[in-house]
């Protein structure tokens, strides 16, 4: 009985996808009618509008993908997990989770709807806005007409099971829907497989490309809703996480893209500061309209600084040291201790650069990064144990190794002004006001 479920279910998820958007890292990406009708949507077609990487492209040109392209491949490595588990049912219909119908597209549209709640500028806004982009996403599905319509009418599911699978933080009993929370949300997530393989595509790096074919196809999940790789298919979790590490270290925290993000935060921050935008304001805005409204709001001096990062024009590293959360933790999480930080080095700094700018001192600090993998392993007597318990080589030690080493903090400010008469005050400014 579950086995020829499981098949209709599988017969379903091909069958009735006959539409087909060309992609240029997953090629052919099939859509059923409804789902169709679900791209198409106003709130969907708004991440065409968004850069998945925000200011990287200021350094790899090609870097100029969208939240939109992201979201159909995350919504494609969805339905290939999907099919995969269904054909695990087939030939072990005792060994593994029961799905439903319902849950199943349920999961399919959040997977395509798991960004429509994010920011422009990537993180830029994450510190600043202080609803995460999971849960607005969440309010904009269940608010937005259009998109229940869709959703209930067209694709039979539920709004609540899709905003459930999405925004971790709203109450759910449902094992089947938890498990797709998890899913979509995890160490081999359909999200993480799509961007490190998308964006060192488009940024032209070989270091982020997942064997995704080769990942999904040694999935597999028991009754006990356990998602888990066997252990001849290890080798796939190491390669993810040497992936996430080396995109993060040449790509997502390189200096220059660290410039930019940092500067534009400051922009925001300071706007929200003094009064002349509002974080209303920034719901909603795409990356154009991030900069019109700062230029339609904000003071001259504060929209002008967002302009160097619009016109490329940067302010350049001029030091860095290595975050240390027992010395710097009130440095990341205070936006105002580290503001009077930048003021302190600022003070410093006129002495040598009288026409010195406090706007052009930029004080930075990545959050932080995990490069855990919270993933079972299956042994060969059958056995199931932790990832971290197996590899020999991600023991958390070397975890903590891989994130002190690219977590620094630095230091930007205009290209005239010299690292060693920078560094000083920098080094002394940070240690005393950690």
């Amino acid at each position: 009985m579950e086995s020829r479920r499981a098949q209709s279910q599988i017969a379903n998820l091909v069958g009735h996808f006959t539409y087909t958007v060309r992609d240029p890292l997953w090629k052919d990406i099939p859509l059923s009618a409804g789902f169709k009708a679900l791209l198409g949507s106003e709130v969907v077609q708004k991440q065409s509008r968004i850069k998945q990487l925000g200011p990287v492209h200021l350094l790899y040109p090609g870097a100029v993908h969208t939240r939109l392209d992201h979201s159909l491949g995350v919504f494609h490595l969805s339905r290939l997990i999907l099919l995969r588990l269904l054909s695990n049912k087939v030939n072990s219909p005792e060994s593994t989770l029961n799905f439903s119908d319902e849950g199943l597209t349920a999961f399919l549209a959040a997977a395509l709807l798991h960004d429509v709640g994010h920011f422009p500028y990537a993180h830029a806004l994450k510190d600043i806005i202080t609803q995460s982009h999971e849960s607005l996403g969440a309010q904009i599905i269940e608010e937005e007409p259009s998109l229940r319509e869709i959703i209930e009418s067209k694709l039979n599911t539920s709004v609540e099971y899709v905003t459930q699978i999405i925004d971790d933080t709203l109450p759910c009993d449902e094992r089947e829907i938890l498990f797709y929370r998890r899913l979509l949300s995890g160490t081999l997530d359909p999200d993480k497989l799509d961007y490190l393989s998308r964006d060192a595509l488009f940024c032209g790096v070989p270091y982020g490309v997942q064997d995704a074919a080769y990942i999904i196809r040694h999935l597999k999940v028991n009754r006990e809703t356990t998602l888990y790789l066997p252990l001849e298919a290890i080798g796939g979790v190491e390669h993810l996480l040497f992936a996430k590490y080396s995109m993060y270290k040449n790509v997502y925290w390189h200096p220059k893209v660290r410039s930019a993000t940092a500067t534009i935060k400051k922009a925001l921050f300071l706007a929200l500061e003094e009064g002349s935008i509002t974080q209303e304001l920034l719901f909603n805005l795409d990356d154009e309209s991030l900069y019109h409204l700062l230029e339609q709001k904000a003071p001259p001096p504060i929209y002008n600084l967002a302009q160097r990062v619009h016109n490329n024009q940067l302010l350049e590293e001029r030091g860095s040291l290595p975050y240390n959360s027992e010395i710097h933790s009130s440095l990341f999480s205070d936006k105002l201790f580290r503001r009077e930080a930048e003021h302190s080095l600022w003070e410093a700094l006129r002495k040598s650069y009288p026409p010195l700018s406090p706007l052009e001192v930029v004080i930075d600090i990545p959050e932080e990064v995990s490069f855990e993998a919270n993933l079972m392993i299956e042994l060969e007597d059958k056995s199931l144990k932790d990832f971290s318990e197996v590899d020999p080589l991600f023991t958390p030690s070397t975890v903590a190794l891989f994130t002190k080493s690219i977590r620094q903090i630095r230091l930007f400010l205009p290209p005239h002004i010299s690292e060693e008469v920078a560094k000083g005050p920098f080094s002394e400014v940070v240690n005393s006001n950690g």
